[in-house]
């Protein structure tokens, strides 16, 4: 029964998503930022550095199948959220190798990854013409605020799915 909570814990993230822009103040949706909640991502990265073991791959496997889900619910084209989840946790997960996991390495890698996911996305979305904006407002008007709303996402969230992760996790290996 363990084994679902992780899967059911990322479905309510999906869900979430879909009306995280509503729990904004008003004064931040009128104006042209936008801010994109990467949600799910950041239970992934909880999940690639908490949970997986060292020859175990849950997290991408769930980043593609709930990028996907994500891709069927909320965008109009298919794989590339499934692409750029799965392709950013492998990144994180090769990554998670070679650092000590405290409070502060988890944001560094929250940050890189979203950052990197968060781009991956975007050049998917001007390759094949679906966005049309410069660089330069593309990094101020998206990218900074979508890294820190969801920066703010990952340190609210960090103490209480950092023990229900090592616990279940361990469990495997058991």
């Amino acid at each position: 029964m363990k084994r679902l909570y992780v899967p059911l814990i990322l479905l309510l993230f999906v869900v979430l998503e879909g009306v995280a822009l509503d729990l904004l103040p008003v004064q931040l949706l009128n104006t042209k930022t936008l801010i994109v909640p990467h949600w799910v991502l950041i239970i992934l990265i909880f999940i690639v550095i908490f949970y997986d073991l060292e020859d175990t791959y849950y997290s991408i496997i769930y980043g593609i199948i709930f990028g996907l889900l994500i891709d069927i619910v909320y965008t109009g084209i298919l794989g590339i959220y499934m692409f750029s989840y799965g392709f950013g946790i492998y990144l994180i997960y090769e990554l998670r190798r070679l650092i000590h996991t405290n409070f502060y390495t988890v944001t560094i890698i929250g940050i890189i990854g979203l950052i990197l996911t968060d781009v991956f996305i975007h050049s998917m979305y001007t390759m094949i013409g679906y966005a049309d904006i410069l660089w330069e407002e593309y990094i101020l008007l998206r990218l900074i605020p979508t890294v820190l709303a969801n920066l703010i996402i990952l340190i609210i969230l960090y103490p209480l799915f950092k023990k229900w992760l090592i616990n279940w996790g361990s469990e495997l290996s058991s």
